[in-house]
Parts: structure tokens; sequence; C-alpha cells
């Protein structure tokens, strides 16, 4: 994670000061960006993890126990938003286009979104044989960012994992 796919995530992305991330987990990318953002937010939906990060890190990082497809946040209040390999726990391809809809709602403008997820494979969709795994398909997900008010979407795929990036259209001069 750290050497291979945080830095092609985010290879040419400038954070800003303000930074959210939805769905950290455990936490393993939410430790290294906590290097790298003034001021980071993460808004995780399980109590358990939520509660053992804020025990962690709740000195450097703000913790909210919540859901990215209803983030309990203001508009415009981020400069980035960014999510690691979460996007296939997600219920339905609806919750994801509504986390989507969230992430171009609290970003400021020409805030940046960008994130990662896994492709579709025989291992992946072994390890999730008891669990969620709705793929996110790298041929739909620029239209569907679009649709959700975000601008100028690109997608890469790597031998295991997609990334991708998109942008809140910048205010007018």
């Amino acid at each position: 994670m750290q050497g291979q796919l945080l830095p092609w995530v985010l290879r040419g992305i400038e954070l800003g000061r303000d930074v959210l991330e939805i769905g950290p987990g455990y936490g393993v990318t939410t430790r290294v960006l906590v290097d790298r953002a003034p001021r980071l937010t993460i808004v995780e939906i399980d109590p358990h993890l939520a509660g053992a990060l804020d025990a962690e890190l709740g000195d450097r990082v703000r913790v909210l126990h919540g859901d990215g497809a209803d983030l309990p946040l203001p508009d415009s209040s981020f400069d980035a938003v960014v999510c690691f390999t979460m996007l296939h726990h997600m219920p339905s391809a609806a919750a994801q286009d509504r986390l989507f809809a969230e992430v171009a709602r609290v970003l400021r403008p020409g805030g940046v979104f960008a994130g990662s997820d896994s492709r579709l494979s025989l291992r992946f969709r072994l390890l999730h044989v008891a669990d969620t795994m709705v793929v996110v398909d790298p041929a739909t997900l620029p239209r569907r960012l679009r649709a959700a008010g975000l601008v100028k979407p690109e997608v890469a795929q790597g031998p295991r994992s997609i990334r991708f990036r998109a942008f809140r259209e910048p205010a007018p001069c």
C-alpha cells in the first residue's frame, strides 16, 4: 500500500490543506496521509474501526463515524477527498454513486477526488466469498463521476487495481 499503491494513486495530485479520507478501514492509508495533509478528517462506517482509529490517531486526525454516501459534513469543506480500495465494499452501484455525489458536495471548487479500487480477479473474488463485493467497472466510472457533478475524470488500470481522479468544477472568475 505505502510503497506502490498510494504513490501511484496520488502521483501528480496536490492534496491541499484540508483532506477527507472515506472508508479508511484499519487505517493503513490514514497513517501515511496524516503526514501529508495539514488537516485530515476520516469517515469510517464501522464503529469499532472508527473508535480504534480515534484512540490511536485522534490527536492528529479528526475521526467521524459515518457513511460515505451520507457524509455528516458541510458543503465545500475539503480541498481533496480520497478513498482507497473501499468502493467495492459498498452494497450497490447506486450507493457508490451516492458517495460520488457526496464527494462533489463536500469538495471545494477546484478540489480533487482521487482513489483506487481492486480489479476483478479470481483471487479478489475468493477473498470476498462471504463479503460484499460490488466491483467498480473502469469503463463506466468516468460517466458515473461526471453524473455526480465532477469534471475531468481519469481512470487508469494497473495489474490489480484501478486508479481514478476527478475534480469539482473551479469557481468562475
